[in-house]
């Protein structure tokens, strides 16, 4: 609607910055549906911004920023787990790659996802071998909605909350999405500026 609009008040040049973590499914469609526009009589040149991990320096950036927004009061042995989407589109592995990134500045920070890989088992695996006792829930996800709410704090038993607690490991849960952090917030308007300069 709004590059509907955008054409009619005569517009011509717009970049497009979504919120999306990564390059999956629904930034694909989102790429596709503002093309489109590009297409129709007085068409719009369109210039996409990348979503929040699109490259290794983003990769450095989201592991800089994930760290610096731990809670303070963490304790040395407590652990973190951060909780991402996932997708059955091959970008899926940036979630995997970004644990990997994180590990090698803090091995006590973990990234599962609700629907892709690593999954909640995954993590209490790496939580037991590593005898964690006491983890961070934080939602990896712009915004901290149904799934940070439910999947991951809820009191249901298929909550990470609950899969972990039962496993004897106390949970604090932290619903603040990325979106909702300055360091995240200019790593995607950096984007937006690539995106505008082209």
């Amino acid at each position: 609607m709004a590059l509907a609009k955008m054409t009619d008040q005569g517009f011509t040049h717009v970049a497009v910055q979504s919120l999306h973590t990564i390059r999956g499914e629904e930034f694909d469609d989102l790429i596709r549906t503002a093309h489109a526009f590009e297409g129709m009589p007085g068409g719009l040149t369109i210039r996409m911004g990348a979503p929040l991990l699109s490259s290794q320096k983003d990769m450095e950036a989201v592991t800089a920023a994930i760290i610096e927004n731990i809670p303070p009061k963490r304790k040395k042995g407590n652990g973190v787990v951060l909780m991402g989407h996932g997708t059955p589109h091959p970008s899926n592995a940036f979630y995997a790659a970004l644990m990997f990134n994180i590990q090698k500045k803090d091995d006590h920070i973990f990234v599962g996802t609700v629907e892709g890989a690593p999954t909640i088992e995954d993590i209490s695996a790496m939580l037991k071998e590593k005898n964690i006792k006491r983890v961070y829930l934080m939602p990896f996800m712009s915004v901290a909605g149904d799934h940070a709410r439910n999947d991951m704090a809820g009191d249901k038993e298929d909550s990470w909350k609950s899969i972990l607690e039962k496993q004897g490991i106390r949970c604090e849960t932290i619903l603040k999405g990325t979106a909702e952090y300055d360091n995240m917030i200019d790593i995607w308007a950096g984007h937006l500026k690539a995106a505008m300069a082209d």
